[in-house]
């Protein structure tokens, strides 16, 4: 058989891209080829095998490799699409775990925030309540000092009031005296004689009983 010459592999034996987090695949060169085996070149001896024989199993061997060959590059493109599915579907995990953290923390920012804002809310109300409270009790001071000084007021009122009417009885006291005594004058002026005693004695109780009614 002649000695077959060295050929240079003809399938693609580039590996396919890996993910970052999966460690590259080595990949042994080829040193056969359907080529070869369909093309054989062997170097001739003594009592060696049937050349027909020979040719039609490398045939099939051959279509079987290449098969074999058709066969890798589909798993391993299927590996790719695979791969390129579950790196997607990490990144979506990733993006879905980021989303759930960030409105995790948005929530809680808007609680802390809403409390924050409660707490100072109730903080300004109890500060207004306080205040209105102060107000009130200042002008219920205010009007019982008010009250007081009324009631301090009509007791002056009263109390001159009640002078007044006493000041205005005497007086009406003294003019009566005054007129009383006027009236017993006249009666000692105008005394008439003893002729016309019975009738003067009963004159002088007449006229003070008309002056009376006239000083009232």
């Amino acid at each position: 058989m002649s000695e077959r010459p060295e050929q240079p592999p003809t399938a693609d034996t580039t590996a396919p891209a890996q993910p970052a987090d999966r460690p590259q695949r080595t990949e042994r060169p080829m040193r056969v080829t359907p080529l070869d085996m369909r093309q054989p070149h062997f170097r001739s001896a003594m009592r060696g095998f049937d050349k027909t024989d020979v040719v039609s199993f490398l045939a099939e061997a051959s279509n079987d490799y290449e098969h074999s060959l058709r066969e890798n590059d589909r798993l391993r493109s299927e590996i790719v699409r695979v791969e390129s599915m579950l790196q997607e579907h990490r990144d979506r995990e990733t993006n879905l775990r980021n989303t759930l953290l960030t409105a995790q923390r948005l929530a809680d920012e808007v609680k802390e925030a809403a409390q924050s804002e409660a707490k100072i809310i109730v903080r300004e109300a109890q500060g207004r309540a306080d205040l209105l409270l102060q107000k009130a009790q200042a002008r219920l001071e205010e009007i019982e000092r008010d009250i007081n000084e009324l009631k301090l007021r009509r007791r002056d009122a009263e109390g001159q009031l009640e002078g007044a009417i006493q000041a205005l009885y005497r007086a009406l006291e003294f003019i009566r005296d005054q007129d009383q005594n006027r009236a017993d004058d006249n009666l000692l002026l105008h005394r008439p004689r003893q002729a016309d005693a019975p009738a003067a004695a009963a004159r002088p109780a007449e006229v003070r009983l008309d002056d009376r009614k006239a000083s009232l």
